[in-house]
């Protein structure tokens, strides 16, 4: 059977579990020392012949010495990061004097409005101040104090 002019048959194959290959140079092979000299890296395992660098520890800190130069310029980290970051905290005070009665309080208004930075972490509101505004939170923390501020001023708490 002819293909039409202007066609173009392709042969993909398809893939299937048994035909699964890493891509090439992704994956490259351990290096066997010790294993005798048909391997290539018998004997002295390509460590040479005495020294201290043949034996075992035998280097020690950077082994470039422009890499090590630029390592000093560098300041050394300090401090800790902790792996549970805490949400952005915005006391009710501040939504307070920000935001309109029955204004729709979520965390990317509290960004628009300047009282947060972040909240990819989220956003907490605590309890410090007084409200007597009517909000709606919607996809914030909320503190149990709060809670029962906003809900007394006749707002409501929908969290995420």
């Amino acid at each position: 059977m002819a293909i039409p002019y202007g066609l173009v048959a392709h042969n993909y194959m398809s893939i299937t579990l048994s035909n699964l290959k890493p891509a090439p140079g992704s994956r490259t092979r351990v290096k066997r020392l010790g294993r005798g000299n048909a391997s290539g890296k018998g004997t002295y395992s390509g460590k040479g012949i005495k020294g201290q660098r043949a034996r075992s520890g035998g280097r020690k800190g950077l082994k470039l010495l422009g890499l090590k130069r630029i390592f000093q310029r560098v300041p050394k980290h300090r401090g800790f990061k902790s792996i549970h970051p805490k949400p952005a905290q915005v006391n009710l005070g501040w939504l307070e004097a920000r935001f309109p009665a029955g204004a729709v309080i979520s965390p990317q208004t509290l960004k628009a409005a300047g009282l947060v930075r972040n909240i990819r972490n989220g956003v907490k509101i605590l309890g410090d101040g007084s409200l007597t505004k009517t909000l709606a939170i919607h996809g914030c923390l909320v503190s149990q104090s709060a809670k029962e501020k906003i809900e007394k001023a006749g707002g409501r708490v929908e969290s995420r």
